[in-house]
């Protein structure tokens, strides 16, 4: 298959990534802050609801029907291995801010194409946001009710001068580098805590500069590359091996990526 045509079926795979977010929204906005929610535990004590199981199975419909031959790993219902074309799938990313009525939650929605991330797309309703990419053809943001616009990471290239964002410290402590990743912090300009997807998309948006986490799954971030490396930013695990594949994730604006993983990486 030709660049080009490659190109045209991502971009087929890209729009019905966006009205597969359409579905998944009509689920998650309706079940947000809604009295009747019900909230489970999970084997790893992290909270599950039916919101996230019934946007993930209306996704996995959409699927079966549109892309039957192609195989899914998903938070809720199920990960299957790729078969060379794979739909990575988080249905609520923020969970734990979904059911304290926090609107900083997402729909993550990747497409794994012989291990390259291809296609992604995030959508925040409760922020009137969506991130997506496909693979060569940029990165884009649409609010709710303007048209989309071309996103691109910072020219931040100093760490003196650098935004950095991070969800906790507690998992850097089980891996052994929470006083490496202080020591950065003591170096950059500024710090926060925005958590989950939302660093990530901020960062693909020029607003910061750097984001990590030292544990997460392959649907926390598999959405999320394409966006950060089409708005011109890296993506890699602390070991520097590109993509979600590594159970961790640094993401920066290029310019600061070698420094922050002489910091932070393995």
């Amino acid at each position: 298959m030709s660049v080009e045509a490659e190109r045209q079926t991502w971009q087929e795979d890209l729009d019905l990534a966006i009205a597969m977010a359409d579905r998944a929204d009509q689920v998650t906005v309706g079940y947000f802050k809604s009295p009747d929610l019900h909230v489970e535990r999970k084997a790893d004590n992290t909270p599950v609801t039916q919101a996230d199981k019934e946007a993930e199975a209306v996704i996995r419909r959409v699927l079966a029907l549109a892309r039957p031959n192609d195989t899914i790993y998903a938070e809720e219902l199920g990960k299957q291995e790729s078969n060379g074309r794979r739909w990575i799938i988080d249905p609520i990313d923020g969970t734990k801010n979904y059911v304290r009525g926090v609107p900083v939650w997402a729909t993550l929605i990747g497409l794994e194409v012989d291990h390259q991330m291809v296609v992604g797309a995030v959508s925040a309703p409760m922020l009137g946001t969506r991130w997506y990419a496909a693979q060569g053809q940029g990165a884009y943001m649409a609010r709710q009710g303007e048209a989309p616009k071309a996103i691109h990471v910072s020219g931040v290239d100093r760490m003196e001068d650098a935004s950095m964002s991070l969800s906790s410290l507690t998992g850097w402590k089980a891996i052994g580098r929470r006083e490496r990743l202080l020591d950065l912090t003591d170096r950059i300009w500024r710090l926060r805590g925005f958590g989950d997807f939302w660093q990530y998309m901020l960062l693909a948006q020029g607003a910061i500069d750097l984001a990590a986490e030292p544990e997460l799954d392959l649907y926390d971030m598999g959405a999320l590359v394409p966006i950060v490396t089409e708005a011109g930013g890296s993506f890699t695990d602390l070991a520097g091996n590109p993509g979600p594949w590594g159970g961790n994730g640094l993401a920066s604006n290029g310019l600061l990526h070698k420094e922050a993983l002489e910091a932070l990486g393995d």
